[in-house]
C-alpha cells in the first residue's frame, strides 16, 4: 500500500500544479474552460485518494497525529506533497 500512497502523493501534487499553473490561467484568460473541468475531477479524486491513503497508511505504520497532520496539511500546499514524499515516504520500510 505504500507503493500506491507514493504514487498519489506524486500524482495528486502534480494535478494541483497543473490545475493552478495551466489549466485555470486557460480558463481565466484565454477562456477555454474544458481542460479546468477535466484536471480539477482528477484533482479531486487524487486528494481524496491522497487523504484516504494517508489515514489508513497512517494507521496501518503507527504514525502519530503530527505526522497525520503534516500530511493533511501537505495536501493543502503546492510542491508539499513531493516533499512529503521524498522526507517520510521514501525512508519508510515497505511491509
Amino acid at each position: 500500500m505504500l507503493k500506491l500512497f507514493r504514487a498519489t502523493a506524486i500524482l495528486e501534487g502534480i494535478s494541483y500544479l497543473a490545475l493552478f499553473g495551466i489549466t485555470m490561467p486557460l480558463k481565466y484568460w484565454a477562456e477555454i474552460p474544458g481542460p479546468n473541468k477535466l484536471v480539477g475531477y482528477a484533482h479531486g479524486a487524487l486528494f481524496i485518494a491522497f487523504i484516504t491513503l494517508t489515514i489508513l497508511v497512517g494507521y496501518e505504520k503507527k504514525w502519530g497525529i503530527k505526522k497525520l497532520l503534516i500530511f493533511g496539511a501537505a495536501s493543502l500546499l503546492p510542491f508539499a506533497t513531493f516533499y512529503v514524499e521524498k522526507k517520510y515516504l521514501r525512508s519508510e520500510k515497505v511491509d
